[in-house]
């Protein structure tokens, strides 16, 4: 499954940084002449109500969203493994991030990123804030409870009889044991963010147009969707390619990281 995934992640990635070179066409570009056309040779999927190339705005549309998505997983990476390290170790601090974590976990997630972007206001970096605030406290609960887990193992209690520093022992003894629970929640949070940005744009509050995003494309498609299917299918045909990809990469990631998982297929 991870060799799958990776292979459809890379067609998407090879997708976003070609096609602008094989087929140049401004995807701002606005033609009353060319409005609702079929897909053709001039325009492979076809033209939106305003005369606009659907290939171009795709592309464009996908690097807004991998960007998005890559910017959101980077951020709760660097903090939610930060914070659950800490957490886990010292009870003191956990109380708070576990309290924090766990009102952020009460909201049903997609009413708290509109929450968050009634608040900011639609742009880019605010949909990544919303999305990072969103996943983090998985990972931070993911890599606590690890540490948890851990903290009082024998081969712990030996490196701290030899002098290891608290931080040594997080980062050398007990996050490799923690990193393969880790990384499938991260690559579970970067396909969920792909789906949290295109509901959001689908709703007006993601990156404002006339940036082209895959949601704006299938919201802007609803009026035309017996008229001019193209436009609604080509944009959801690419979530769910982005998506199905991240999965396969989470799951092929759990089997080769989570001993359980191996047990248990065995």
């Amino acid at each position: 499954m991870l060799s799958v995934g990776l292979m459809m992640l890379t067609l998407l990635m090879l997708f976003t940084l070609l096609t602008p070179l094989l087929v140049p066409i401004d995807p701002l570009g606005i033609s009353a002449v060319d409005k609702l056309l079929p897909p053709s040779l001039d325009h492979l999927l076809g033209t939106d109500e305003l005369g606009r190339d659907q290939l171009s705005r795709l592309v464009v549309g996908s690097g807004i969203s991998l960007r998005i998505a890559v910017a959101a997983t980077a951020l709760t990476a660097i903090f939610g493994i930060g914070l659950g390290m800490v957490s886990g170790q010292y009870p003191a601090i956990d109380i708070v991030v576990s309290q924090i974590s766990d009102s952020l976990l009460i909201f049903p997630g997609v009413v708290l990123a509109i929450m968050i972007l009634a608040a900011l206001g639609p742009s880019e970096l605010n949909v990544i804030i919303a999305v990072f605030v969103l996943y983090v406290p998985r990972v931070i609960r993911t890599v606590r409870a690890a540490v948890i887990e851990y903290r009082d193992a024998d081969f712990v209690q030996a490196a701290r009889s030899l002098g290891a520093s608290d931080l040594r022992v997080l980062v050398l003894h007990i996050f490799p044991r923690a990193i393969g629970p880790t990384m499938v929640q991260l690559s579970l949070g970067f396909s969920s963010a792909i789906l949290v940005e295109a509901g959001l744009s689908f709703l007006g509050l993601g990156a404002p147009p006339p940036a082209p995003t895959w949601g704006g494309m299938i919201s802007g498609a609803r009026e035309y969707i017996r008229t001019a299917p193209w436009l609604m299918i080509a944009p959801g045909a690419i979530i769910t390619y982005a998506v199905l990809s991240l999965n396969l990469i989470g799951d092929g990631l759990r089997d080769m990281l989570d001993p359980r998982s191996r047990a248990a297929g065995q």
